[in-house]
């Protein structure tokens, strides 16, 4: 059976799959269009905790397209969702920027610098020393501890930044402690909170995007798996990977093309 005839919504990966940098990606347009035509969801899901939902929102719509604040899915909001499943009324620190302390807030969390009841770490382009010397504190003296995605750098036009992975591992050297969940792709929370989010069961969700490590990984817990060679991933990569696709596809048009002979 073509596994894709069975999905009822795609989580969209943004950079390398929609998008890179400020440049859409061939077939984006065409795609949506036809998942509107054929009554088909989708989360656009990054793990970049640095933006708030509406700011992509508002960057997917600079491209034209029709996409609003409820179809962005971040794992910063994931994050939130999930800490509100356990304590409602946590207390925060949180390691991030404005955008995800407004993310915190909107959810109705209390943004702390000290007794927190969880440390949660962003992929913070605001980070500094001090902030990092807090967190470790509060690390050290084993308050619950929530890291966003485990991405070690960040993909933009011309090279990397580093991401979150990397503060990550400045904590564990500094305190001997990793975080204790982590919420982003390839980690189950934050398909759990897909889920919830579109209403779709497991087993009608698809992830498309450009890196086996992340977005083809999150197919070890079941859902149809789709990489586009738009991104970061080349051919060569795919041979050696324990993270296989379901499909692999040039890029959205030949996506669309599967699709539209399914």
């Amino acid at each position: 059976m073509n596994r894709l005839a069975r999905v009822k919504c795609f989580l969209l990966d943004m950079d390398g799959t929609i998008f890179i940098g400020d440049r859409l990606l061939p077939g984006v347009e065409e795609f949506l269009r036809f998942l509107d035509q054929h009554g088909i969801d989708r989360l656009f899901l990054t793990n970049n905790s640095s933006k708030h939902r509406g700011q992509y929102a508002h960057k997917l719509r600079g491209f034209g397209l029709n996409v609003s604040e409820g179809q962005i899915f971040t794992s910063g909001e994931a994050a939130a969702l999930y800490i509100q499943g356990l304590e409602p009324s946590a207390r925060i620190y949180l390691v991030g920027t404005p955008a995800l302390q407004h993310e915190f807030t909107e959810h109705g969390f209390a943004l702390v610098e000290d007794k927190p009841d969880f440390v949660v770490l962003g992929f913070d382009t605001t980070l500094t020393y001090h902030k990092l010397w807090v967190m470790c504190n509060f690390v050290r003296a084993g308050v619950r501890y929530i890291a966003t995605h485990p991405d070690y750098n960040c993909p933009f036009e011309g090279g990397f930044m580093p991401d979150i992975g990397a503060t990550i591992a400045f904590v564990a050297a500094s305190t001997g402690r990793k975080p204790d969940i982590v919420i982003g792709k390839p980690n189950a929370p934050i398909l759990e909170m897909s889920v919830k989010k579109s209403g779709v069961p497991l087993e009608s969700l698809c992830m498309v995007g450009d890196r086996l490590y992340t977005d083809i990984a999150l197919g070890e817990s079941g859902i149809t798996t789709v990489l586009v060679l738009t991104g970061e991933t080349k051919p060569g990569d795919i041979l050696n990977s324990p993270h296989q696709p379901d499909y692999v596809v040039q890029d959205l048009v030949e996506l669309l093309d599967i699709l539209s002979t399914s």
